[in-house]
C-alpha cells in the first residue's frame, strides 16, 4: 500500500470526529478545521477511484468520469455553499479554483519535479489548446463586469440573463473540449492516457491486474457521499469562522475553500511530477482549471437560477485581472513544453502575491 494511501486512510478518522464536534457543538473554528481535515481524505479517494475506473473503462468513458467526478469535492462545497446563500464566498471560490490549480498545482509540480530531474518536458500542443480555451473563460468572466463597469445603469435582470446565457454557452464548449480530446483529437492525448496506465503496471504487474470495477465505483459513490455530509458540517462553519478570524469573504472563497476543495489535485499532481509525468501534472492542473472555468461555474449559475439564489458571473474586477494574470503567466511559461524548478517557484510566487493582495483588499 502506497504512502498516500495510508496517509488518507488515518485521516477518515477526522469524520466521525468532526461530525462529533458539530453535534457536540465543540466551536465553529474547531469544526472548520476538522471538517476541512476529513475532506481531504475524501478527496484524495474520489481522485484514486475515478483513476482506477478510468483504467478500466479505458480512455473515453474514464475521460467522461474524470470530466463528472474530477472536481466533484469543488462542487458538492459550492452547491452546499449556494443553497446557504453564500454567494459572495461561491463565487470568489470559482476564481479561487481557476487560481490555485494554475498558479499553485501547476507551480508545486514544476517546483518538486524540477528538483528531482533537471529539465522535464511536457505536450506543448495539448498546453496550447488548453491555454487557448481558458482565454475563452477568461473572456466569460471579465465580460461582466466590464458591462458594469462601462456603463452608467445596468439593470440586475440584465446580468443575470448575460450570465445565463454565457452560462450555457461556456457548458457547450466544455462539452466539445470533451468531443475533441477524447474522440475527434484524442490521438494528441495518448502520452498522458499511457503513462497513467503504465503507473499501474509498476513492478511487472500485467493486464490480469486491473482494477476491481465494483469496488471502485462503491469508493467513488462512498466518497461522494462523505463529502457531501463534511461539505454540509464545513459550510455551517465557515463564515462564523471567518468573521473570528478577521477574513473577508473574499479571501475565504479564493483561497481558504480552493486548499480543502483541491486537494486530491495538489497530491496527485505533485506525485506525477515527481515519477517525471508532467503531461500529466499539466493535463490535471490546466484540465481542473477548464473543468471549473466551463463547467462547474456556469452549472453553479443555472442551478442558483432554479433555486431561489441567483448568482451572476458578475466578479469583481479586482478577481477578473487576477484570473486574466494567471492565465497570461502560465501561457508564457508553457509556451515552449518545458519546465523545471525556478518556473515552479515563479508560479508559486505569482500564487503568493496574489494570495496576499486578496487578503489585504478591503471589504
Amino acid at each position: 500500500m502506497s504512502i498516500k494511501n495510508i496517509v488518507s486512510l488515518g485521516l477518515l478518522l477526522f469524520i466521525p470526529i468532526s461530525i462529533a464536534a458539530e453535534r457536540l457543538e465543540w466551536g465553529a473554528l474547531t469544526i472548520f478545521v476538522l471538517s476541512a481535515l476529513a475532506i481531504v481524505p475524501l478527496a484524495i479517494w474520489l481522485s484514486t477511484a475515478t483513476e482506477e475506473l478510468a483504467v478500466v473503462t479505458g480512455p473515453t468513458i474514464g475521460g467522461l468520469i474524470n470530466a463528472v467526478f474530477g472536481n466533484a469535492t469543488e462542487l458538492i462545497i459550492a452547491l452546499v455553499a449556494l443553497k446557504a446563500g453564500l454567494i459572495d464566498i461561491v463565487k470568489a471560490s470559482i476564481t479561487g479554483s481557476i487560481l490555485a490549480n494554475l498558479l499553485l498545482v501547476l507551480g508545486l509540480s514544476m517546483f518538486f519535479g524540477g528538483l528531482r530531474y533537471k529539465e522535464q518536458e511536457f505536450n506543448q500542443n495539448v498546453a496550447g489548446i488548453n491555454g487557448s480555451t481558458m482565454a475563452l473563460a477568461v473572456t466569460a468572466i471579465v465580460l461582466p463586469a466590464m458591462v458594469i463597469n462601462t456603463s452608467n445603469i445596468v439593470e440586475p435582470t440584465a446580468i443575470s440573463r448575460l450570465s445565463l446565457t454565457v452560462a450555457v454557452v461556456m457548458i457547450v464548449v466544455y462539452g466539445l473540449t470533451l468531443l475533441f480530446s477524447l474522440k475527434t483529437h484524442s490521438y494528441l492525448y495518448d502520452v498522458g492516457v499511457s503513462d497513467q496506465e503504465g503507473a499501474h503496471g509498476e513492478g511487472g504487474h500485467g493486464e490480469a491486474e486491473k482494477p476491481n470495477l465494483v469496488l471502485w465505483i462503491g469508493v467513488l459513490l462512498a466518497a461522494t457521499i462523505g463529502v457531501a455530509v463534511e461539505s454540509e458540517i464545513f459550510v455551517g462553519a465557515v463564515e462564523e469562522t471567518a468573521n473570528s478570524l478577521g477574513l473577508t469573504d473574499l479571501f475565504t472563497g479564493v483561497i481558504l475553500l480552493p486548499l480543502v476543495g483541491g486537494a486530491a489535485e495538489y497530491v496527485t499532481a505533485v506525485r506525477m511530477a515527481v515519477k517525471n509525468n508532467m503531461d500529466l501534472s499539466v493535463s490535471i492542473a490546466m484540465g481542473s482549471s477548464l473543468l471549473v472555468a466551463l463547467l462547474v461555474a456556469p452549472v453553479l449559475v443555472i442551478i442558483g437560477y432554479f433555486i431561489g439564489q441567483p448568482m451572476d458571473l458578475n466578479f469583481g474586477p479586482f478577481e477578473a485581472i487576477a484570473v486574466v494574470i494567471a492565465v497570461a503567466v502560465v501561457n508564457l511559461i508553457s509556451q515552449d513544453g518545458k519546465s523545471n524548478w525556478l518556473e515552479g517557484v515563479l508560479l508559486l510566487s505569482t500564487f503568493a502575491i496574489l494570495g496576499a493582495s486578496f487578503f489585504f483588499h478591503p471589504v
